[in-house]
């Protein structure tokens, strides 16, 4: 092998890799960087890459004094994976891009393809229709728009755990197969399990943090759960991630309601700081806050609406009254309370002075009811009783009664969609859009007509 190549091989081998954040940091040196190529341009005798790695994109500049990086460059494509060393230059004022790496450039000396893509099926960050847009997952999912969406929801997931672990709440994992139903009703899915047994994919994490009341007394969990209901709207998925609290010692459904409020303004306060400029790429704002959030019970909320007494709000409902909390109440946020207690899960709990109505509450964003949450029942005596009147066989829910059986304190929780919370919190039309592998009824990855 040639001396000089040697040297080469040497020198290239054993320079550090420098991430693209760090280039305005380097300007005048030479630096080596890795990553995909978004976007390649050709502009006379020289070739311009936007190379993309994973702490933002920067240009590189290749020209015929790099007379081998030129003949690699003429090559590449976009989202082929190289690696180039060159020199970090400021660029020129009147040329300045956006952002901090709008800044610099690498003027290219050499060029290494690590690997190469095939032709792609269209161009990268075009609109496609969804369909296709999810058909092409692994390469979609590396569009400007997706990665904002999951750096989000990344975000939203961090923060929601800490303003909870401030909280003093404790996280535990709950299981994704279960022996039984949580709901008592919701469509589950089964699962073939060992000795002939049948098991069931959890359709709530429900039973497990109630459960854990009892050894932590504040418990939450970041569980996925999975519903067989058939419903094909753009409000529903068949697999999602649910962000569940429990805590004990409470008075009333106004002390999870406030913990869950603490927790949705430490998480749009987080997510606003960290990831402004994202909502003005999806052309909205960051949530309205205001001093406190707004509660109407349900036939409050009807009245408003000029409806008649119903067991629920419908979508067209939640839509309307969250106009009305932002019109009214300059608030992005409303929580709903006193919903009829034939239409809430069993374990939620009525006071007899207060019936026919229970303590539960939902939590509604920008039109969407994402999060559902009530003070439960906490006597053995009276859940069971409850069992009976929902015809549910108490012999099949006995693991989870020996809370009860043991003693529970009056408790309560409550449980956020976190695809729903990303998705208001980027105004998404479809809510499959907040899961980067949606499963429903019609797609398992690829279609499932297919």
């Amino acid at each position: 092998m040639p001396e000089k190549m040697a040297i080469f091989l040497v020198h290239w081998a054993f320079m550090e890799r420098t991430l693209t954040v760090d280039l305005p940091k380097s300007i005048g040196t030479s630096a080596k960087i890795a990553g995909w190529v978004e976007v390649r341009r050709d502009h006379g005798k020289l070739i311009f890459l936007d190379i993309r790695d994973r702490s933002g994109t920067v240009q590189v500049v290749v020209t015929p004094k790099a007379a081998e990086a030129l003949e690699s460059a003429k090559e590449i494509r976009a989202q082929w994976v190289v690696e180039i060393e060159g020199e970090v230059k400021a660029r020129p004022e009147n040329m300045r891009g956006e952002g901090p790496l709008g800044g610099v450039e690498l003027v290219a000396a050499e060029i290494q393809v690590l690997s190469k893509a095939q032709e792609l099926p269209f161009e990268l960050g075009t609109e496609v229709n969804i369909d296709t847009h999810f058909d092409h997952l692994p390469l979609t999912l590396r569009s400007r728009r997706s990665r904002d969406i999951f750096a989000m929801q990344a975000s939203i997931l961090e923060a929601y755990r800490a303003s909870l672990r401030r909280q003093e709440f404790t996280e535990f994992e709950a299981p994704a197969i279960v022996g039984g139903d949580a709901e008592g009703g919701a469509a589950a899915f089964k699962v073939e399990y060992y000795d002939q047994t049948v098991a069931f994919l959890a359709t709530s994490p429900q039973f497990y943090k109630q459960i854990m009341v009892g050894p932590f007394e504040r418990a939450f969990t970041i569980a996925k759960i999975f519903r067989a209901e058939k419903s094909a709207t753009t409000r529903h998925l068949s697999e999602i991630t649910q962000m569940d609290f429990e805590m004990g010692f409470i008075q009333n459904e106004l002390e999870p309601m406030k913990v869950l409020e603490q927790v949705v303004r430490d998480v749009v306060d987080s997510v606003s700081k960290e990831h402004a400029d994202m909502f003005a790429r999806f052309n909205t704002t960051s949530p309205l806050l205001p001093d406190e959030f707004p509660i109407l019970t349900l036939k409050e909320a009807l009245q408003k609406l000029g409806k008649r007494e119903a067991p629920d709000l419908d979508p067209e409902d939640e839509r309307g009254i969250c106009e009305w909390a932002k019109k009214e109440k300059n608030s992005d946020f409303i929580f709903i309370t006193k919903f009829p207690t034939k239409k809430r899960a069993f374990y939620t709990y009525e006071d007899p002075s207060e019936a026919p109505y229970s303590r539960g509450f939902d939590l509604l964003f920008r039109g969407l009811e994402i999060n559902s949450g009530s003070q439960r029942i906490h006597d053995y005596d009276v859940l069971v009783s409850r069992m009976k009147e929902r015809g549910l066989d108490p012999e099949k829910f006995s693991f989870y009664l020996q809370a009860f059986k043991y003693g529970l304190p009056p408790h309560g929780g409550c449980s956020t969609g976190l695809e729903r919370f990303t998705a208001r919190m980027l105004e998404l039309p479809n809510v499959k859009e907040a899961s980067p592998f949606p499963r429903d009824m019609s797609r398992i990855d690829t279609r499932l007509s297919e």
